[in-house]
């Protein structure tokens, strides 16, 4: 049978619990607003039961109390780590997105492209049609398009900044992954040194929970705790655990005690991507030296934000495939060449190119350095167009310990990563190809042209070689890959032909025109005396008519000098009318043997490669938002600027500005994603909304379920105050009962061995 004081034991272990219960309730209570903190509990049992051997069977043994446990539910952790993820990648998409969105804003505030686009093009140019020979009027065209050049230069230098800015946020992020895996790897240590002797370490679990809720919104987590078991008794619980962390798609950030660092090296100004990314865009690699993918397609969190942001291309990177492999003499120094051929549109045309002058170049997964590149079309069989890139890789060790093999042929080549959203690079790259494009058309037509004074038309549009100071890119005739782009051989044959026949009809028409405008002037002849005599008297009497009260009247000789001059104009103006109409006819009569002549001319010359230009040639493809500027010789003098196409026309006349004007607004003279010149803002602003919007939305609903996750998981383990007051008055009840008991107790053995005689 139990002893006689078996029910003071019991009634001892009764108050312990009870005690316990209520420490635990006023450590609830302290924390209720502590961040990351779970409700605890006290868990306790029955003892076992005591034979008694009587009838009734066993007695009650007391009350154990087995541990203070966390309310935690794991399964609202992860959803809310996984949820979390997608919080922290559209919270940094939207504050960027914004941030383009207000550079790609127009307003009278802050004018933008149509603001500057229109001031040229309908004002500027208005003014020109009025009166094209006027100088007042070409210089102010010309500074409206100086307006236009520079607002391209601050736009492209603010998203420069803004991707400069991204940069260093990755790096920030970085370095704050590295303290949270540190501070993650100390308290796995402590959790496993204390919850070894048997009791759980309620207080640093939740700090450890905490912190991965933080990471959570950096980088996606992927969490695992496994029990260690003793290899010599494998069903004896040691009460350790094996803590995981991996992140970014599952590599392991932190393991157990243990974590690998991460660290941001920022590229060499050779190891760009793309041709307007900043130098010292951050690569991340891990402790030991090996790289961290962040372009894993698993990736989440703020970092995948980042890196969308900073290196989002549109899926427009480069990728081809390997064709030929060779070797190059550069300079005595033997190099190696890929000849590499792409069939992607953005690279076929190189105007949407947005890749970098040298870099690495992945040829069938192994990595090169790449020091220069040259684009080609040639012609198949079929006369279809091929288009390639070689590309001449680095001789120096350093770069390339291992020679290029030709078992690369026939393998996928491709520069940086192919990432399915518009970031920076893709805005860039938008910016550029309309200005290339309409740069191109503009200059086309103005050297195609005369000025009022008979000048042949210069450029407008070049770009600032940055390399060089002071110095301009000229876009010479042998780097416009126009008449081969898109066309097949026979069409690129004909437009051969075309030009060339272009260029002797205009040789055998300034014959003619020539000729003729000097016989005219020949048979004329010069002003004679009584000639300039007569018409200097008719310019004194006009002169005295029209400044009757003069006190300083013009000598003789100035007036013979002036009416010299208007008679050689007068002269010269009929010598040109008379040569235009003799060479208009002339040249009529020649058309179809000249025809036949430059198409001899062009099967002759017709290439083996049609086309090919170098990076480091004057191609439009130096030209970017960043260095687009104003020929310098336009600028200096804006007289220069054509407004005829034939030398012999009046002054008057402006057929081409006609043209420049239409280019604008006339999809067929130029287009643009299929919009004419005017409308770039509306497709570019228009993927820079959607793509603001989207960040809109998802951040603003992940953010929602967020909040509905936090609300189910504070809601088991969080701390509610009714509740716990509710605990503490229970808690206090039981106490007082077990204090009772002992009371009661007590008493009876007090009579027991005081007043009971043996």
């Amino acid at each position: 049978m139990p002893s006689t004081f078996f029910g003071l034991n019991t009634a001892y272990t009764g108050l312990l619990a009870a005690n316990a219960a209520q420490n635990t309730t006023a450590n609830n209570i302290a924390n209720a607003e502590t961040e990351g903190y779970s409700r605890q509990q006290v868990k306790q049992q029955a003892a076992s039961a005591l034979r008694v051997f009587q009838t009734f069977g066993c007695a009650g043994a007391c009350v154990e109390t087995l541990a203070i446990e966390q309310i935690r539910d794991n399964f609202y952790d992860f959803r809310y780590w996984a949820n979390n993820a997608k919080v922290g990648e559209f919270d940094e998409k939207q504050y960027y997105m914004t941030m383009i969105e207000d550079y790609f804003d127009d307003t009278s505030l802050s004018p933008g492209f149509k603001t500057f686009f229109d001031q040229m093009m309908i004002t500027g140019l208005g003014e020109l049609l009025k009166d094209p020979g006027s100088a007042t009027a070409k210089s102010q065209f010309v500074g409206y398009a100086s307006s236009m050049a520079d607002y391209f230069n601050n736009l492209a230098g603010n998203m420069e900044k803004l991707q400069k800015d991204v940069n260093q946020e990755l790096k920030l992020k970085i370095e704050e992954i590295n303290s949270i895996a540190g501070e993650l790897a100390t308290l796995n240590k402590q959790i496993n040194t204390i919850e070894l002797s048997g009791v759980k370490a309620n207080e640093l679990r939740d700090r450890r929970a905490l912190l991965v809720d933080q990471l959570s919104q950096i980088v996606d987590v992927d969490v695992q705790e496994i029990p260690i078991k003793d290899t010599n008794n494998p069903d004896r619980v040691t009460g350790a655990n094996r803590y995981i962390v991996r992140i970014a798609g599952g590599q392991v950030l932190v393991d157990n005690s243990e974590y690998n660092g991460l660290e941001c090296k920022a590229r060499a100004k050779y190891e760009k991507v793309n041709q307007t990314d900043i130098d010292g865009l951050y690569e991340v690699y891990w402790d030991n030296g090996q790289k961290f993918n962040l372009y894993n397609a698993s990736m989440g969190g703020a970092l995948r934000g980042l890196i969308e942001m900073r290196d989002g291309n549109n899926n427009e990177n480069f990728t081809g495939l390997i064709t030929a492999t060779g070797t190059e003499n550069r300079d005595g120094v033997l190099c190696d060449t890929v000849t590499i051929q792409v069939g992607k549109e953005y690279l076929r045309d190189l105007n949407k190119l947005n890749l970098a002058d040298q870099g690495i170049i992945n040829l069938g997964n192994q990595l090169f350095y790449y020091d220069s590149w040259e684009y080609s079309i040639r012609y198949d069989d079929s006369g279809e167009p091929v288009y390639s890139y070689t590309f001449t890789l680095s001789p120096e060790k350093e770069k390339n310990p291992q020679r290029l093999t030709n078992d690369r042929v026939n393998k996928v080549a491709n520069v940086g990563t192919s990432l399915d959203y518009q970031g920076i690079p893709y805005y860039m790259s938008q910016m550029n190809e309309w200005l290339r494009t309409f740069s191109q058309k503009v200059n086309d037509i103005l050297t195609s042209g005369y000025t009022s004074e008979g000048s042949k038309g210069i450029q407008l549009f070049t770009a600032d070689d940055l390399t060089r100071n002071d110095e301009q890119f000229d876009f010479p005739e042998s780097t416009r890959y126009d008449m081969y782009y898109g066309k097949t051989k026979e069409e690129a044959l004909e437009a051969l032909k075309d030009k060339r026949f272009d260029e002797i009809m205009g040789e055998k028409y300034q014959e003619f025109f020539q000729e003729k405008k000097q016989e005219y002037l020949d048979d004329v002849g010069d002003p004679t005396a009584d000639e300039i005599q007569e018409r200097a008297e008719t310019l004194r009497t006009e002169y005295m008519r029209t400044h009757p009260t003069a006190t300083e009247i013009p000598t003789d000789q100035e007036f013979r000098d002036q009416a010299e001059e208007q008679l050689k104009s007068e002269r010269e103006k009929a010598a040109e009318r008379e040569a235009k109409a003799y060479a208009d006819e002339q040249i009529a009569g020649v058309e179809d043997q000249l025809e036949a002549e430059a198409q001899q001319w062009a099967q002759d010359n017709f290439p083996e490669v049609a086309f090919k230009v170098g990076v480091n040639d004057d191609s439009y493809y130096r030209m970017t938002a960043m260095n687009f500027s104003i020929l310098a010789a336009m600028l200096d003098d804006p007289s220069r600027l054509a407004n005829r196409y034939a030398q012999g026309d009046g002054v008057e006349q402006n057929d081409l500005l006609n043209d420049l004007k239409w280019l604008a607004t006339d999809k067929d003279r130029m287009s643009f994603r299929g919009c004419s010149a005017s409308e770039f803002l509306q497709c570019v602003l228009s993927d820079v909304a959607l793509n603001a919007q989207r960040a809109n939305t998802f951040s603003q609903s992940y953010q929602d379920v967020a909040g509905t996750i936090d609300v189910q998981r504070m809601s088991i383990s969080g701390v509610d105050e009714d509740e716990e007051a509710v605990s503490l008055v229970k808690y206090q009840y039981g106490y007082n009962l077990a204090c009772q008991m002992i009371q009661t107790l007590s008493e009876m053995y007090d009579r027991l061995i005081l007043e009971t005689g043996v």
